[in-house]
């Protein structure tokens, strides 16, 4: 399986920008589809964004729709989550995820590998 490693949280005021970087080492990561999911604080988590494995199908909650884009560089392992326009609702844990069969889709169960996560904060 891959390995996944987040960074780029921080904290940021409403209205500010984020960059996560998610890198992939091990199996070819093109080979993997890429999503990122986010849990709140007691809350379950929940499907943020996903690229297909060569980056030309996307899809976004409709949450964040709109503010956030993701997306990969097959060539450096890479996947981002670039986030504007912050609400202290994006407040979560981001995870990077990853799913070799390409079909997940937003169902967290299906996903292959998870990255340790990395603490995003919004404040109002």
């Amino acid at each position: 399986q891959v390995q996944l490693v987040e960074s780029g949280g921080g904290l940021v005021q409403a209205g500010g920008s984020l960059r996560l970087s998610c890198a992939a080492s091990g199996p070819t990561f093109s080979n993997y589809a890429a999503a990122w999911f986010r849990q709140a604080q007691g809350k379950e988590r929940e499907f943020v964004a996903r690229i297909s494995r060569g980056g030309t199908v996307i899809s976004y909650a409709a949450s964040v729709k709109g503010r956030f884009t993701i997306s990969r560089d097959n060539a450096k392992n890479t996947v981002h989550l670039q986030m504007n326009n912050l609400k202290p609702e994006d407040t979560a844990i981001y995870y990077c995820a990853a799913d070799f069969g390409g079909n997940a889709g937003m169902d967290r169960s299906r996903y292959d590998s998870w990255g340790q996560g990395t603490q995003v904060t919004v404040s109002s």
